[in-house]
């Protein structure tokens, strides 16, 4: 019997590509509302990230004197009046989760307005378009230029080369000012500039301009669509009570050119007030037409609402035609209803009193953390070691942090141990029975701490041991537990 030959079923279609081809997009300027809203925030984020690593804060003596300052070497991050060890990650992990339920809120208050205002990756693709409009004309001047591209001439070139300068530079310096952050900014500036800065800082400023680079000035929207997560999220976290950019079709339908409208409008047929002027899609930085509905691509920037706005006003009609709504209140036009909007609902009540409750907890650990702080250690082997006189001995290894600015005298005592005597080892003391030691300024310090009781007066197996450590000048006092156990 011959064998069955499988014959794969090729559709007409199979031998297409696989991905839509990039299609370049070209918006055009626009002025209006939300555009003066993005420049105000744009310059905003921009001179924070530049000029932050430059303002001063003086913490005394042998303290860095950079306000915001993530000191790796000596395991410190200083924010003003703020000094955070590694010990007080949860500090991090707080503003983390206030940062994702901020995120939410916004997202539930209006849409991806994080994406169309404060994202980074907005930010800096609209300061490499402001440059490109500033160097090679608006939107169809441009396409026109990119359209002759086989014929380029002197002054094109001179154009394409002063561009990517200016775009070199700007990343070169958003990679620049992130070092900074991890050194004094003025010294580290000296040292590169005579290049005896550390290799490290030069990689890392090559890293993140070419990302830059790269992300702001050809990937651009495509970052928005394929690469970022957010998208995706907030689809799955919006309701229907969010306001977005949306294109009101209530108003708008059926669209039509002016001229077809007026002349529809004195037959008495009822005309939308959309003209079909393509303005809010030579706008979109994403290049998408919002008339079409709710698209992943769209960031929610508002620069379609300006643009069409300021045709509405052109030819005589009410703006707002595309506006932050959403399909509730475009319902309710249609039946003749008012619109209403719920800002406060259990969604937003919800993210609110979460970053309350974070925000409060973190607060008050802040306000009331203490600046010296100790960590008991008991030796494993041996656990305890009786003596020639009969007592027992416990071993510790104790480690003293010390969060001031100056140098501290602290005094050890214990308690648990009936008349237990304290030993540190290599240190003397004018006080045996109660140990005194100096704690460097800003640092942590490691002691062998010996605990010794009479056998007598310890019967138990195991007994707890607190560890009293007390400012002798202050009287701020750190406490740690442990254990004290017999043979």
């Amino acid at each position: 019997m011959t064998a069955p030959v499988l014959i794969a079923d090729v559709g007409p279609d199979d031998d297409g590509p696989l991905y839509a081809a990039q299609k370049k997009v070209y918006p055009q300027s626009v002025s209006g509302h939300f555009r003066r809203i993005k420049w105000g925030l744009m310059a905003f984020c921009l001179g924070v990230y530049y000029l932050l690593p430059f303002v001063r804060w003086n913490r005394g003596l042998g303290a860095p004197s950079q306000a915001v300052l993530v000191d790796l070497p000596n395991s410190r991050f200083y924010f003003f009046f703020i000094e955070l060890w590694p010990q007080e990650v949860y500090y991090f992990t707080g503003l983390l989760i206030v940062a994702a339920i901020a995120l939410f809120l916004m997202n539930a208050l209006g849409g991806r307005i994080w994406c169309g205002y404060l994202c980074p990756q907005t930010v800096w693709t609209d300061l490499f378009y402001a440059v490109e409009r500033w160097v090679e004309g608006d939107r169809r001047e441009r396409m026109r230029k990119d359209a002759a591209g086989g014929t380029l001439r002197l002054r094109r070139m001179a154009e394409i080369t002063l561009k990517h300068f200016i775009w070199l530079m700007i990343a070169w310096w958003t990679g620049g000012a992130w070092v900074l952050y991890f050194n004094d900014a003025p010294t580290l500036v000296q040292q590169l500039l005579t290049f005896q800065a550390p290799m490290l800082a030069y990689i890392w400023i090559g890293i993140l301009t070419t990302t830059t680079y790269v992300l702001a000035g050809f990937m651009r929207e495509q970052v928005c669509v394929y690469m970022c997560p957010w998208p995706r999220i907030q689809a799955a976290l919006t309701d229907e009570w969010a306001l977005n950019v949306t294109y009101k079709y209530d108003r708008g339908e059926p669209r039509t050119s002016l001229k077809k409208a007026r002349e529809l409008r004195a037959q008495g047929e009822t005309v939308g007030d959309c003209i079909d002027c393509y303005q809010c899609v030579a706008v979109c930085p994403t290049g998408i037409d919002i008339r079409d509905g709710a698209q992943l691509g769209c960031i929610q920037c508002g620069l379609c609402i300006d643009a069409c706005d300021t045709v509405m006003r052109k030819v005589g009609r009410e703006p707002r035609l595309i506006g932050y709504d959403n399909d509730i209140n475009i319902h309710r036009r249609q039946a003749g209803k008012p619109q209403i909007y719920r800002f406060v609902r259990p969604r937003t009540v919800a993210y609110c009193a979460m970053i309350a409750a974070v925000g409060a907890i973190m607060l008050y650990a802040l306000l009331t953390r203490t600046l010296l702080d100790v960590n008991v250690l008991h030796d494993r082997n041996p656990l305890a070691v009786k003596l020639s006189d009969g007592s027992i001995r416990n071993a510790y290894t104790v480690r003293l942090l010390n969060k001031r600015g100056f140098d501290r005298v602290i005094a050890i005592d214990v308690d648990g141990p009936v008349n237990a005597t304290v030993h540190v080892v290599g240190a003397d003391s004018v006080t045996p029975d109660r140990p005194m030691i100096v704690l460097g300024r800003d640092q942590t310090t490691e002691l062998r701490v010996l605990v010794t009781a009479p056998s007598e007066n310890n019967p138990e197996k195991s007994v707890p041991v607190t560890f009293h450590v007390t400012d002798i000048g202050l009287g701020e006092v750190a406490s740690a537990t442990d254990n004290f156990v017999s043979p």
